[in-house]
C-alpha cells in the first residue's frame, strides 16, 4: 500500500459532484459558430496562419507559435473562416483577445491523421515535437505547454512522475468521468509521458470519493508499475504543492516547481490529449466540460470542441434561464463568475457552474478583520494571509512579499473560513498584479537607462577620438614645420647663403619661382581630349545605394512590427538613404549627358 502523509490547512466544503455524475459523458455537437482565441496557454500568443475566407479542415493548424513559448491552435471541425477579430475571452477580467471565428460546415471532415503505432522505435524529441504540434497543453490549470514541461533541466531527474487525478475542488467532475470512461486512454497517455521522463515511478493520486474512477484506473494499470494511490477528500489536496507532499512527503520550496525536488504532476485531461495525439494523431480539439448547477435541468459532463459558446453548452444541458443567478466559470472555490455567456470554451476550461440564487448567493459585506486566525489555520501553504491581507490592501506589496505572496496558491480556502467575509485571494491577486506591473516597469526603466549610458559612452568616445585625431594632425604640423626650419638652417650652413638675410632672400626667390611655374603651367591650352566621365563607377554606385534602401526599408518594417525602440532612428535613416540614391540617380543622368554631348562635339569636329 502506498504510504500517504498530509499538509497543513486545508478545508472541506459541500462537495455537490453527485449532480452532474449520474449521466455518461455526451457529446455537445457543433454549435452555430466556433471562436478560437489565439492565446490559450501560458506563454506567447498563436499567430493566425490562414484568411479570412478560406475553408479549413477538422484538426488543421490555423495558428502557431514561431518564437517564444507555446503551442498552436487547429480548427475544432471542418468549415470556413469568418473573422479573425477581437471578442471576449475566459478571463476574470471580461477582456477582448483576438480569436479566429469559423463558420463550420457541417460535415465535420478531418484532416490527414498521422498516429504512431509504435512510439518506441522514435526518438525522444520526434515524439515531444508531436505532442508540442497537437497544441497540448496543461489541462488543469494555468496551460503550461506539456512539451516543455516534459523537458526538465538536465540536472534535475524526474524520480516520480504524478497523475493529478484528485478533482479536489466541489461541483467538477470532468477528471472523474474521464478516468472512469477512458481509463485506458489515460493510462496509455502516462505511459508515454514515463518514456520520455524515465521516472523511477509512476502514481495516479485520485480522492477517495471517487470509487468508481478509482476501480476503472485500477483495472486499466493491471500489468504495469503504476500505483493508484487513494488519497483523504480534503480541499485542496488537488493541488499540485498539496498532491506532491500526500504522495512523496516532500515540500516544494519557496519560490521552486516540482522539478526542484525531482518530482513532476500531469492532469488526466493531458494524458488522454497525450494519447491521441500519439496513437490517433489528433490535436486537442475538443476536453471534457462539466456543466452542473440548480438552473440547469441536465447537469453532466459533455464533450466539447475547443472554442464552443458557453451560451451553446448551457442550452445542451437544459439552461433554465428564468432560476439562473449567477454563471460561474471553473469551480467556486477558484472559479470566477461570467458577465456574459458568449465567451469561448478553451483547452483550459474544465466547468460550468449555473447556480439560482440560494445555491451560490451573493457575498455579505466585507466586515473589519477580527484576528481570529482561522485563516492561517486553512491556509494549505503554511502562509500568513492575516498579515497579508493588511500589507495588500495598504499597497505596501514589498512587505507582502517579503511574506512570500507568491507563494499563494488561490485556492480560496482562507476566504471560506473567515467570519468577516473578506475576499482575501481578490487582495492576493491585486497584490500580484501590481507587483507584476512595478517589476515590469522598472525592467524597463533599467533597458532605457542602459540605452542612454550607453550612448553617453558612445559620444565620449568619439569626441576622445576626435580629439585624438587633431592632436595627431597638430602633431604632424609641427613636425611638418620643424623640418622646414631644418633644412632653412642646413641651406645656410652648406654657405648657399652668407647670412640670415641671404637665406630669407633665397628662399623668398625660391617661392616667387615655384609661383612663376605655376602660372606658366595655368595659362597652356587644355589639352584636345576631353575626359569621359567614369559611368560604370556612378552605376556601381547607384546600386549600392538602392541595396542599402532596400535592407534599410525591411528592418525598418520589422522594427515596427515589433514595435521596438528604433522606429524613429531607423526611419531617419531611411529618409537619408533615400536622397543619396536620388542624389546617386541625378550625377549618372548628369554624366551620361555629359558622354552624349561629348560625342557630338568630337563626331561634328
Amino acid at each position: 500500500m502506498t504510504q500517504l502523509w498530509d499538509f497543513s490547512g486545508g478545508v472541506h466544503p459541500s462537495e455537490n459532484k453527485h449532480q452532474s455524475t449520474s449521466r455518461p459523458i455526451r457529446m455537445a455537437g457543433i454549435p452555430e459558430r466556433l471562436v478560437l482565441p489565439l492565446q490559450q496557454h501560458i506563454g506567447e500568443p498563436a499567430e493566425v496562419i490562414v484568411e479570412v475566407g478560406e475553408r479549413v479542415l477538422k484538426g488543421q493548424k490555423i495558428a502557431d507559435v514561431t518564437t517564444g513559448m507555446g503551442v498552436p491552435v487547429h480548427a475544432s471541425t471542418s468549415g470556413v473562416i469568418e473573422a479573425i477579430e477581437l471578442r471576449p475571452v475566459p478571463h476574470p477580467s471580461g477582456m477582448s483577445d483576438w480569436c479566429v471565428v469559423l463558420k463550420p460546415d457541417g460535415e465535420d471532415q478531418w484532416c490527414q491523421l498521422e498516429p504512431i503505432g509504435d512510439y518506441h522505435k522514435l526518438d525522444r524529441e520526434k515524439v515531444l515535437h508531436l505532442i508540442r504540434e497537437a497544441g497540448i497543453a496543461g489541462m488543469g490549470g494555468a496551460g503550461f505547454p506539456t512539451d516543455i514541461k516534459l523537458r526538465p533541466p538536465r540536472d534535475r531527474k524526474v524520480e516520480t512522475l504524478i497523475l493529478n487525478g484528485a478533482e479536489c475542488e466541489p461541483y467538477i467532475t470532468a477528471d472523474d468521468m474521464t478516468m472512469r470512461e477512458h481509463a485506458t486512454e489515460v493510462v496509455n497517455g502516462l505511459k508515454v509521458m514515463a518514456w520520455i521522463l524515465r521516472p523511477s515511478r509512476c502514481v495516479v493520486g485520485i480522492e477517495d470519493n471517487k470509487p468508481e474512477a478509482i476501480a476503472a484506473m485500477r483495472e486499466a494499470v493491471q500489468g504495469t508499475q503504476i500505483e493508484i494511490a487513494v488519497i483523504p477528500t480534503k480541499y485542496p489536496s488537488g493541488g499540485e504543492k498539496q498532491l506532491v507532499q500526500i504522495l512523496t512527503g516532500l515540500e516544494v520550496p519557496s519560490g521552486g516547481i516540482p522539478a526542484d525536488i525531482g518530482v513532476m504532476c500531469q492532469n488526466v485531461g493531458t494524458a488522454m490529449a497525450v494519447s491521441r495525439a500519439v496513437f490517433e494523431g489528433k490535436p486537442l480539439i475538443s476536453r471534457i466540460v462539466t456543466v452542473t448547477g440548480k438552473a440547469v435541468g441536465e447537469p453532466g459532463n459533455f464533450e466539447i470542441l475547443v472554442g464552443t459558446p458557453v451560451s451553446y453548452l448551457l442550452e445542451s444541458a437544459g439552461l433554465q434561464r428564468s432560476q439562473l443567478n449567477r454563471l460561474v466559470l471553473g469551480g467556486p472555490m477558484m472559479g470566477y463568475t461570467l458577465t456574459t455567456d458568449t465567451i469561448p470554451l478553451v483547452k483550459t476550461s474544465n466547468c460550468i457552474i449555473a447556480a439560482t440564487v440560494d445555491e451560490l448567493p451573493a457575498p455579505p459585506p466585507e466586515q473589519p478583520c477580527i484576528r481570529c486566525s482561522q485563516c492561517a489555520e486553512a491556509c494549505p501553504m503554511e502562509l500568513l494571509p492575516q498579515q497579508l491581507f493588511w500589507y495588500s490592501k495598504a499597497s505596501e506589496f514589498e512587505k507582502a512579499e517579503h511574506l512570500n505572496l507568491f507563494d499563494c496558491i488561490e485556492c480560496g480556502a482562507c476566504s471560506y473560513v473567515c467570519p468577516s467575509s473578506i475576499p482575501l485571494v481578490q487582495y492576493y491577486r491585486y497584490a500580484k498584479d501590481e507587483i507584476r506591473k512595478q517589476r515590469a516597469e522598472q525592467l524597463k526603466s533599467d533597458h532605457a537607462r542602459e540605452r542612454f549610458e550607453a550612448r553617453q559612452a558612445r559620444l565620449e568616445r568619439e569626441q576622445q577620438e576626435k580629439e585624438l585625431r587633431r592632436k595627431e594632425r597638430a602633431k604632424a604640423a609641427a613636425e611638418a614645420q620643424a623640418q622646414k626650419q631644418a633644412e632653412a638652417e642646413q641651406t645656410v650652413a652648406e654657405g648657399e647663403a652668407t647670412d640670415e638675410r641671404a637665406a630669407k632672400a633665397a628662399l623668398v626667390q625660391q617661392a616667387l619661382e615655384r609661383k612663376k611655374a605655376k602660372a606658366a603651367q595655368a595659362a597652356e591650352p587644355a589639352p584636345a581630349a576631353v575626359e569621359q566621365p567614369d559611368i560604370e563607377t556612378l552605376e556601381k554606385q547607384l546600386m549600392q545605394a538602392e541595396t542599402k534602401l532596400s535592407t534599410m526599408q525591411g528592418m525598418l518594417e520589422e522594427a515596427r512590427a515589433q514595435q521596438a525602440d528604433n522606429v524613429e532612428k531607423l526611419e531617419r535613416a531611411v529618409a537619408k538613404n533615400h536622397d543619396r540614391v536620388e542624389r546617386a540617380r541625378e550625377a549618372l543622368a548628369e554624366a551620361r549627358g555629359q558622354m552624349a554631348t561629348n560625342t557630338s562635339d568630337a563626331s561634328s569636329e
